[in-house]
């Protein structure tokens, strides 16, 4: 298909679908995404939508409820040129109704040393739109952070087949996909609890993001900020390029976290190995180390090249169907890595 004739044919499917979520003359409300700390303060993210949607996960519900509610999530009905305040300062809403404070350090009043905070937001003079927006503050005793894939790296998806990726994604719900245990189990190794932060680069929607802090929170996944996807139709496509978007987040993390180092957790059913070897590239000496998960058996030549690539540049890569040996590979232990 031409890329003039798909860019058309998504920009119909983009309209339709907010021409089914739109609420005309609806007041317009707040959804907080994570927000994260800088040295020079607070990041605060959110969106402006006419109402927000949800899913009620219910183990009795078929495939197809599952789908429905699943679908829901896509109609969202955004909000642009609003004007929100938080933390003693002001941001616009753009035209997909995103919106980024930037808070000044000591700004907002929040619990020194404490893993997480929340900082009051509404929409400029409707003081009943206020929620708290979450934010991951990086404590002063944090070894390491840990930047991570989602997609088949901590929930199964089978990321690598379009078709299944869908199926998997729009016919479950919370309670039934699947978490690699194993996953589970290393990041919670790399967190300590709450004294490393872990950051979550994904090339799914925003829309997702409450559907998966839920599907975290269920199976005692350590919470952390997101960054997803902007799915809206621009005249280069839709959204950024999953190695671009991956690697734009990385880097802005980093940048956001300029005293530690980081851990690399990702798949190579997406190619996660050549966009950390940029990363290790990028950032000679800020990567601790990188693992993979192959949910194909073994990996593909650019895979290989980008695997050999990592550890010649001296940063221990792990890769396999599981992260099982991970730790050990990497030298992990419980108190600190070498």
């Amino acid at each position: 298909m031409p890329r003039s004739l798909a860019l058309r044919l998504a920009r119909r499917v983009e309209h339709l679908l907010e021409r089914i979520g739109a609420r005309p003359g609806a007041a317009p409300v707040l959804e907080a995404y994570c927000g994260y700390s800088t040295p020079d303060g607070l990041i605060l993210r959110g969106r402006v939508l006419t109402h927000l949607r949800g899913v009620q996960p219910d183990p009795r519900q078929s495939k197809w409820v599952n789908l429905r509610q699943m679908l829901s999530l896509f109609l969202t009905d955004e909000v642009a040129e609003v004007t929100v305040t938080g933390g003693g300062t002001r941001a616009v809403s753009d035209a997909e109704g995103y919106v980024t404070l930037t808070v000044a350090a000591g700004a907002a009043d929040f619990a020194t040393g404490a893993p997480w905070a929340g900082v009051p937001v509404r929409i400029d003079d409707d003081p009943g739109t206020e929620i708290a927006f979450p934010v991951r503050l990086t404590p002063a005793r944090a070894e390491w952070i840990v930047i991570s894939d989602v997609d088949d790296t901590m929930i199964e998806t089978g990321a690598q087949s379009l078709i299944r990726n869908l199926w998997t994604t729009f016919t479950g719900s919370a309670l039934t996909r699947r978490v690699h245990e194993d996953a589970a189990t290393l990041m919670r190794l790399l967190t300590r609890g709450d004294v490393n932060p872990v950051f979550y680069v994904s090339s799914s929607p925003w829309n997702l993001h409450r559907f998966l802090e839920g599907i975290f929170a269920l199976n005692c996944v350590p919470r952390g900020p997101m960054f997803l996807r902007d799915l809206g139709v621009g005249d280069d496509g839709i959204g950024d390029s999953h190695h671009d978007h991956k690697g734009a987040a990385i880097d802005a993390i980093l940048a956001a976290n300029p005293g530690l180092s980081c851990w690399l957790l990702g798949d190579t059913g997406q190619h996660d190995a050549t966009v950390y070897r940029d990363a290790v590239l990028r950032h000679p000496g800020r990567v601790l180390g990188v693992a993979l998960r192959e949910p194909v058996p073994g990996a593909s030549e650019d895979d290989a090249e980008a695997i050999a690539a990592i550890e010649a540049a001296g940063v221990p890569c792990f890769h396999g169907p599981t992260f099982d040996g991970a730790a050990d590979y990497l030298n992990l232990q419980d108190g600190d890595a070498t």
